[in-house]
């Protein structure tokens, strides 16, 4: 583990959706001092708009791992590219979510090991409110804490929870607290500010946010979404070109017992407030 912090206390950083170009851009411009000076030991980030702001390739999955990141998580937009199916079979870092049906390609679990020893597994869920229909994300954390229990099988659990709805999310930290580190709510790009620790031990915040352009719609140039707005017409969308931002969030976790320790925003970038960046805070 890192040198400033306690021997028993992992801190990962988890990215919020990368968007575009913009938000690649950023992580590998910026990734690598971020981690260092906040002492991260695991870096997570959701990449699946990462491919022109909808999707994921192989080779931008390459590149967030070249950039940094060891475990890319997803949601419903990871099958846009064909060629990525052939690709989750064969890296298991790239998950996407466990609650879609049997048979579908890839995995939702991924368990990692630190330098020192330390287990994290990370679980990727879907949400179904306002979502595609797939099976229930609740059960679906059942069955796999059925068979991996925090502290016996790994040290430290993560789940990304891709969903629309903000109750859908609570409602998963408290279905889980106690039984995972953090849940860490992704898909609706606009970070939230309720980052806190449950009353059993589990880190949750709703949507970690976007990494990209702020200066758009989620993402998005302003020009091509407003007419979808102002006319209800389809209108044909293009991920934004502007400087983009990293957000997240810094999650410190006791590995002796599993619980969060710490729940503390990350912004690094223009169009939101920035956060300071010392290791101690």
């Amino acid at each position: 583990m890192t040198t400033t912090q306690s021997s028993q206390e992992l801190s990962i950083l988890v990215i919020g959706d990368v968007v575009g170009k913009p938000g690649r851009l950023v992580l590998r411009q910026h990734l690598g001092h971020v981690r260092q000076t906040l002492g991260a030991d695991l870096v997570v980030a959701n990449g699946e708009n990462a491919a022109a702001g909808i999707g994921i390739t192989p080779a931008i999955a390459d590149e967030l791992f070249k950039s940094g990141v060891d475990v890319i998580t997803s949601g419903n937009h990871i099958w846009r590219y064909a060629e990525i199916h052939d690709y989750l079979a064969t890296h298991k870092r790239l998950v996407r979510p466990a609650n879609y049906p049997p048979g579908v390609p890839g995995q939702g679990y991924v368990q990692i090991d630190t330098a020192h020893g330390v287990r994290v597994g990370i679980l990727n869920l879907l949400g179904r409110v306002y979502m595609d229909a797939v099976d229930c994300p609740f059960q679906g954390a059942d069955k796999l804490l059925a068979s991996v229990r925090l502290g016996r099988d790994v040290d430290v659990l993560l789940v990304d929870f891709h969903a629309e709805a903000t109750s859908e999310k609570v409602a998963m930290a408290w279905h889980l607290d106690g039984r995972v580190s953090a849940v860490l709510g992704t898909h609706t790009h606009i970070p939230t500010a309720d980052q806190r620790i449950m009353p059993r031990g589990t880190g949750f915040i709703s949507d970690l946010g976007m990494t990209g352009c702020y200066d758009s719609i989620i993402g998005m140039r302003v020009n091509t979404v407003m007419p979808k707005f102002i006319t209800h017409l389809p209108s044909k969308l293009q991920p934004a070109e502007g400087t983009g931002t990293l957000c997240g969030c810094l999650v410190r976790v006791n590995v002796a017992d599993g619980r969060c320790r710490a729940m503390r925003p990350v912004r690094r970038g223009p169009g939101l407030a920035e956060t300071g960046f010392d290791s101690g805070t």
